[in-house]
């Protein structure tokens, strides 16, 4: 649960927050080269939370054959970016923190799951969990973030087309 909640570039209302989400969605999607590279889905979004999907492959795995820990560490980043920019506010991470509890092996299939623990001024803390298609926990997350001043992911303009 957030501590404040920030303004916002659309009218007020829950749907409108959640349209707004979506729209900073399919922008930053649409955008995100390292995100699509790796396959990653964005299963869904809302207003300081997002859930997002990647299968292991063959070329993520390390020398032991479970997944390199750098891509479990850019799936929780990529949806910890998606919830921290759900308000359309261009943010940005100022730290985060990771601790991998177990392996993941190639056709496994991660979930990551954002939750805003903490959103006031200019900054916000997330909590990330990944798992597995079998829910067994593999990795625990947490990201600090910083939004920019006067910066929308997605224009007045924009917003107010879909409007």
């Amino acid at each position: 649960m957030s501590s404040a909640s920030p303004a916002s570039h659309a009218p007020q209302g829950d749907a409108a927050r959640q349209q707004l989400a979506e729209q900073v969605r399919d922008a930053m999607l649409a955008r995100d080269r390292a995100t699509r590279s790796l396959g990653i889905e964005v299963l869904s979004i809302a207003p300081g939370t997002a859930t997002l999907r990647m299968t292991v492959r063959d070329d993520m795995l390390n020398g032991f054959d479970i997944c390199h820990g750098g891509f479990v560490t850019t799936l929780a980043d990529s949806c910890f970016a998606f919830a921290c920019n759900s308000y359309n506010e261009m943010t940005v991470a100022s730290g985060f923190a990771i601790d991998i509890v177990a392996p993941s092996r190639a056709g496994d299939v991660l979930t990551a799951v954002a939750s805003e623990v903490s959103l006031a001024g200019r900054t916000g803390v997330y909590d990330i969990t990944l798992a597995n298609q079998r829910d067994e926990l593999i990795a625990v997350f947490r990201g600090r973030s910083y939004r920019l001043k006067g910066k929308p992911v997605v224009s007045e303009a924009a917003v107010a087309d879909q409007a």
